[in-house]
C-alpha cells in the first residue's frame, strides 16, 4: 500500500505525498518568493536531505542561501541572528525546513522581517498581535522533516526568552505559512527517539484539544481522528522507519493536532513549556513524561469524554483502559514516564509552578489551574 497523495487547503495550501519536495521551487513561486532563505537547525543542515532541498532551490533559480543557527529550543538570540542574515542577504521570504524548532524559527524570521518592535511585543496575549505591521511580514513555505509539532500549519512560533527563562508563544494570523510541502519521505531518516518524541507531541496536541472545554466541534472531530492515527501509526513508524504509510499517517496526525489545538491546550503543555525552558528537555518527550499524571488530574472533568474516545479508538475499559493505553504507548516506543526518568533533577517547583500558571495553555485545561493545585500537580509528574 502506498502513501496517500492529495492537494488540500486546511488551513493553508498543502502539497502532501511522497516525493513532493521536488515541487519546492513551484511552492516558492506560489508564495511569490524569489530569494528565499532556508532556515533549518544545525544537525539537519549537514544531512543529505537538506542538500537536496538546496539543490532543488538552486535549480529553480532561487539560490541556496541557508541559516542553521537554531537551537533545540529556539531563542530570541537565534531570531536576531537569523534576521541579520535575512536582511543582509536581501531575501524576500523563508523556507522553514526541519522539525518544530526550525519551523518556529523560520516562521518567526519571516514574521519579524519588517517589524520595528521587539518580538516579545507580539506574545499571544489578548490583541497584542494587532501591534504588528502586516506589510512587514514576509511569506514562508514550510517543509516539515518530523511528524509532531504541526508547526507547518500553525499561526504561532514558540521562542525562549533567555532573560526571563520562559518560553513565549508569538502569535499572528499571518505567521501561517503560505504553502506546506508534507513529504513523508523526508521523515524516514529521523532517529528512533525523535520519531517517538515528536509523535507523542502530536498525540498530546490531539488529546488536550479533545479534552479542552472550549467550543470548537471541527477541532473536536479532528483531534479524535488524530489520536486514532497516532495509535495505529506511531508504533509502526518507530519499529519500521521505512514504512511510508505509517510516516504519512503521522505527518497527517501532526498537522491535525496543530489544527485541533485552536480549541485549546492544557496542563501538559503549560508544564512542558517551563520544564523545557529551564531543563532543556525535548518538548515531545516532556509532554509524554507528564501526560499520565495530567490525565489523572483532569479525570473528574473529562471521564465521559475519555470513555467516548476510548470506544472510538477501540480501547476497552473506559477511562482506566485509556490511561493504561497511554502509558503502554509511551513505554512501548521507548520513552520515559515521569520527569525524573526524563532527567529533570532537583527542579525549582515553585518557579516551575509560577511559570506554568502564566503559560497561555493553562486556559484550556478542563480542571482550572490555580496557585493551590499547580505545584502538587507538577510534583505528581516527577
Amino acid at each position: 500500500m502506498t502513501s496517500p497523495r492529495a492537494n488540500f487547503s486546511y488551513p493553508t495550501a498543502i502539497r502532501f505525498g511522497a516525493g513532493r519536495i521536488a515541487e519546492l521551487g513551484e511552492a516558492c513561486a506560489a508564495a511569490r518568493i524569489r530569494r528565499p532563505l532556508l532556515v533549518t537547525d544545525r544537525g539537519l543542515a549537514a544531512l543529505p536531505v537538506t542538500a537536496r532541498a538546496l539543490e532543488i532551490m538552486e535549480a529553480a533559480g532561487l539560490g541556496r542561501a541557508v541559516f542553521a543557527e537554531v537551537d533545540a529550543n529556539p531563542t530570541g538570540a537565534n531570531l536576531e541572528a537569523g534576521l541579520a542574515v535575512y536582511r543582509t542577504g536581501g531575501h524576500d521570504g523563508v523556507v522553514a525546513f526541519g522539525g518544530g524548532s526550525a519551523l518556529d524559527l523560520g516562521k518567526a524570521v519571516a514574521f519579524m522581517a519588517g517589524q520595528d518592535r521587539p518580538v516579545w511585543d507580539f506574545e499571544d496575549i489578548g490583541d497584542w498581535w494587532t501591534r504588528a505591521k502586516p506589510e512587514g511580514i514576509a511569506p514562508s513555505v514550510a517543509v516539515p522533516t518530523t511528524a509532531g509539532t504541526g508547526s507547518e500549519v500553525g499561526r504561532a512560533s514558540v521562542l525562549t526568552n533567555e532573560e526571563a527563562q520562559e518560553k513565549k508563544i508569538i502569535f499572528h494570523p499571518k505567521i501561517l505559512p503560505s504553502v506546506v510541502i508534507a513529504d513523508p519521505e523526508l521523515t524516514v531518516g529521523m532517529p528512533r527517539m525523535i520519531t517517538a518524541g515528536t509523535g507523542m507531541d502530536a498525540f498530546a496536541h490531539c488529546l488536550e484539544a479533545y479534552c479542552s472545554p472550549h467550543f470548537h466541534p471541527m477541532s473536536q472531530g479532528i483531534a479524535l481522528e488524530g489520536m486514532r492515527l497516532v495509535k495505529t501509526a506511531l508504533p509502526r513508524a518507530v519499529a519500521e522507519p521505512t514504512d511510508l504509510l505509517a510516516r504519512a499517517d503521522m505527518m497527517a496526525a501532526a498537522m491535525m493536532g496543530a489544527v485541533a489545538f485552536q480549541k485549546g491546550l492544557g496542563a501538559i503543555h503549560s508544564i512542558s513549556h517551563p520544564v523545557g525552558a529551564h531543563h532543556h528537555t525535548h518538548h515531545g518527550m516532556t509532554n509524554a513524561a507528564v501526560m499520565g499524571a495530567v490525565l489523572a488530574f483532569n479525570r473528574p472533568a473529562v471521564e465521559a469524554k475519555i470513555e467516548a474516545a476510548a470506544a472510538y479508538l477501540g480501547i476497552g475499559g473506559g477511562f482506566h483502559g485509556f490511561a493504561a493505553f497511554v502509558d503502554g504507548l509511551i513505554s512501548g516506543i521507548g520513552l520515559p514516564i515521569g520527569l525524573t526518568a526524563l532527567g529533570v533533577k532537583e527542579p525549582d517547583l515553585d518557579r516551575l509552578a509560577a511559570d506554568a500558571r502564566r503559560d497561555p495553555s493553562c486556559g484550556g485545561n478542563p480542571v482550572p489551574l490555580t496557585a493551590e493545585n499547580m505545584r502538587p500537580l507538577i510534583e505528581s509528574c516527577l
